[in-house]
């Protein structure tokens, strides 16, 4: 049995990275609390703070 990868828009992203930069959340609780790999939620805090650099 395969496991597809899910996909996420822009503006979930957003809203995750959101929740560690502005509410002060770690990101493992993140991670958790939205059944996400650490990873990717770090990558995405990554490719945020670049666009904003």
């Amino acid at each position: 049995m395969t496991r597809r990868r899910r996909q996420f828009d822009a503006s979930f992203k957003l809203e995750v990275v959101r929740m560690v930069r502005d509410q002060g959340l770690s990101v493992s609780e993140v991670c958790r609390s939205m059944e996400l790999g650490e990873t990717a939620v770090r990558r995405w805090i990554a490719q945020y703070d670049a666009e904003c650099a």
